[in-house]
């Protein structure tokens, strides 16, 4: 086995001990979502999931090989070797519609023995490997511990996606509460949104995304779980108060502005 590269600034133990709180989390969702899937109508799958041009079949067969590509990784920090999330695009995209056909009872299965194989590689780690630098499809790279994140963005988001009473008001709080500052960070200063300013009335979390000479005019409150809901593209702001020059709009959801793809 060769020495993995690691980075510089990931302490092996904290990156461990963050990598175990944080499969703890995709457990608990993996069997979240796993519940609902059971509760499916055979015909269900074959119906429109919330993701335009994908049926519930695709959404499955997504995560089932999602998982598949995050053991990969796993299997690179474990060894040293820079193994490929996905053996091509091509190939990622084949997966997911050979897999969407299918039924129910296969599609539960699978989805079930990609999240023990994802469990079973990561447990196959030392705490030395969890600081081994990845490299995401889209060639990022990253420290290994934070995979099990990435999984439980999968899980959660396409949960949602399902379109079958899994809603943004159903995610756990923890996973609200970073994933609303993640995205508020990465969309503050971008010139091409106007200013809204974001306030969480539950966690009394608070951001600006976007620029406005002045400031920002728009100002969105709600639950951190309804702001991450129309920040990620799972809502069109349902459940938030929307105020223009601090003048509460009847319905605020036409004045927010479009948001780029959450990519």
């Amino acid at each position: 086995m060769t020495d993995p590269a690691t980075d510089p600034a990931t302490d092996p133990a904290a990156a461990a001990a963050l990598a175990d709180e944080r499969l703890r989390l995709v457990a608990t969702s993996t069997g979240h979502l796993l519940h609902t899937v059971a509760e499916l109508k055979p015909e269900a799958l074959a119906e429109p999931s919330a993701l335009p041009g994908w049926t519930r079949g695709h959404v499955l067969a997504h995560l089932a090989r999602n998982a598949d590509s995050l053991v990969n990784l796993l299997n690179g920090a474990r060894t040293g070797t820079d193994i490929p999330q996905y053996a091509s695009e091509q190939a990622r995209d084949q997966g997911i519609e050979d897999g969407a056909g299918r039924p129910l009872d296969v599609q539960l299965d699978d989805l079930r023995d990609s999240d023990r194989n994802f469990a079973a590689a990561a447990a196959l780690l030392p705490d030395e490997a969890w600081a081994a630098v990845v490299r995401h499809r889209s060639g990022a790279t990253f420290p290994a511990s934070e995979l099990p994140w990435k999984r439980l963005a999968e899980v959660e988001y396409h949960h949602v996606d399902l379109d079958a009473g899994y809603t943004p008001a159903h995610w756990p709080e923890p996973f609200a509460v970073a994933e609303f500052r993640k995205l508020a960070a990465r969309l503050a200063g971008n010139a091409e949104l106007p200013a809204v300013e974001l306030i969480a009335d539950d966690t009394e979390d608070r951001a600006v995304i976007g620029t406005a000479p002045g400031g920002p005019a728009l100002t969105a409150e709600g639950p951190v779980r309804a702001l991450l809901g129309w920040l990620s593209g799972r809502s069109d702001g349902d459940g938030l108060q929307v105020h223009r020059d601090g003048v509460q709009l009847t319905d605020g959801r036409g004045a927010l502005p479009r948001l780029p793809p959450l990519g």
